[in-house]
């Protein structure tokens, strides 16, 4: 018996036990170290932090509504800009029936912490007894877009 060096046995389960703390510590950590990277990285070079600007989108039962809808919006300056994409066709349940129409969807840029204040117009000014404003996080884009984004649509 040797006094103060640990056996084979023993160096080969406690390699083994690192390696496998060091695998679970890099699957648990990976998205807490992305998040922590990338704005990090963001606000060292100056570019787009995910999340800052929300895709929203709404559904008009026609063009003249879609048209008027997106044009106060932007005019109010609640988005940058907003796509109108014709004739889809919505299949949904109201008031325990299955309906199917056509509308016009609604694709608007906005940042995110105007989509309350976006919500809002659109309750307000929409036919809809109950209107269709769901928004998502923008992760990625083309920085100069985002950027531009951001100048057009105020804080």
């Amino acid at each position: 018996m040797r006094v103060g060096v640990p056996s084979g046995e023993k160096l080969q389960r406690g390699s083994y036990k690192a390696v496998i703390l060091t695998v679970l510590l890099s699957v648990f950590m990976f998205q807490l170290l992305r998040i922590v990277g990338l704005r990090a990285f963001s606000m060292a070079s100056e570019t787009y932090i995910s999340g800052t600007h929300s895709a929203a989108f709404v559904t008009c039962p026609n063009d003249t509504v879609a048209k008027d809808l997106a044009r106060g919006i932007v005019e109010r300056k609640l988005a940058a800009c907003v796509n109108i994409v014709p004739a889809i066709k919505s299949v949904y349940e109201w008031q325990g029936k299955i309906e199917e129409d056509n509308e016009v969807l609604l694709m608007i840029k906005t940042r995110s912490s105007k989509v309350a204040a976006l919500a809002e117009y659109v309750r307000s000014n929409h036919p809809y007894e109950v209107a269709e404003v769901i928004s998502l996080p923008i992760d990625q884009g083309n920085p100069p877009y985002l950027k531009w984004i951001g100048d057009i649509v105020p804080e």
